[in-house]
């Protein structure tokens, strides 16, 4: 059995490469694929502990997380293509406001 410090150490690590990326990349889709990162890091925060406590109150929550995560990434995506249509890029440094 995998003690829960080397699932915490996991998703410690994902977060902060996650939250690296945002802070770094100025490209919106690779900013969208290290929020998911983050996310994902999460649920397996919420996961390691519902496996320790032996309970499914951190797999409601990783439920919710995931829920989020692809409302996110609809309407996420659904910006950048307009973003994209709109002014030939997606650089976030570019994109000041939404009016053209």
């Amino acid at each position: 059995m995998v003690p829960i410090s080397y699932y915490l150490f996991l998703a410690a690590a994902l977060f902060c490469l996650g939250m690296f990326g945002v802070l770094v990349r100025r490209n919106a889709l690779i900013v969208f694929m290290c929020v998911e990162l983050m996310l994902n890091a999460a649920n397996l925060t919420f996961l390691a502990f519902a496996r320790m406590r032996g309970d499914s109150a951190g797999h409601v929550s990783a439920f919710f997380v995931i829920a989020v995560a692809a409302a996110e990434a609809a309407m996420g995506l659904a910006i950048v293509i307009a973003v994209f249509r709109s002014r030939g890029s997606v650089n976030i440094d570019e994109i000041k406001t939404m009016k053209h």
